[in-house]
């Protein structure tokens, strides 16, 4: 039977519409303002998501021909290209966001059934199954929309913002860092548990799905939060 993370490349070729289409909307002085992460603006997040494309589809040439493929040469070289593609003028820099996306989008769509299973590596350094590669890019289009500084966690269709809260759940594991915390939705229809469980009784924090969302991943919140806490150490 087929791994093919069918549902998952849907929510990637939605988010991968979205991030494109803030692009197009931002004018060319827009690409040069500062988006939310610290240090970079638009067009270094244009850059990124147009890098990661490519890095992505060195774990699938792996996963299809068996040969090592790293994602990123090196962090250096990573960031110096990123650099270099924000430095583009505006339209080779649409224009490069446009090829990544599509060789991207070719490699997912040609990936033979049978190598769905392939275990490749991360930058991090796991080892995953290479239909994580698509959980990867959605997360990466749909909060790098997000701070593209156009939008907010509300127009992140619920079941991503779901699937995040999952994801950081996961990554604050066990983290001393992290103080014990419970994510729940206002309804009580979902929770998420993070840091260390029984170090201490966790403090709940509640709110809707997009706010929580925001909040977990180190983002600008759209909405309140019950009670209002200080940040989360860094997810990614």
């Amino acid at each position: 039977m087929s791994s093919r993370p069918d549902a998952m490349l849907e929510w990637a070729a939605k988010g991968t519409a979205a991030f494109e289409a803030a692009v197009n909307w931002l004018t060319d002085p827009g690409l040069t303002k500062p988006s939310y992460l610290p240090g970079w603006s638009r067009a270094h997040v244009v850059a990124h998501v147009a890098r990661n494309a490519d890095a992505l589809v060195n774990l699938l040439t792996w996963a299809r021909t068996g040969v090592e493929a790293p994602m990123y040469a090196s962090a250096g070289r990573r960031e110096t290209d990123i650099e270099a593609g924000a430095r583009q003028p505006a339209p080779a820099l649409r224009a490069d966001l446009l090829a990544a996306d599509g060789r991207l989008a070719e490699g997912l769509a040609g990936l033979p059934d049978e190598c769905w299973g392939a275990v490749v590596r991360t930058a991090r350094g796991r080892e995953v199954p290479v239909s994580e590669v698509a959980w990867m890019r959605v997360r990466e289009v749909w909060v790098h929309t997000v701070d593209l500084n156009i939008s907010t966690f509300d127009e992140v269709p619920p079941e991503v913002c779901a699937a995040l809260l999952d994801d950081v759940a996961v990554s604050f594991q066990n983290r001393p860092d992290c103080p014990p915390t419970e994510l729940r939705v206002g309804n009580g229809a979902r929770s998420w548990l993070l840091g260390a469980p029984g170090s201490a009784e966790p403090v709940v924090v509640s709110g809707d799905l997009s706010n929580l969302a925001a909040y977990a991943t180190g983002r600008a919140v759209p909405g309140p939060l019950y009670p209002a806490l200080s940040k989360l150490p860094a997810w990614l």
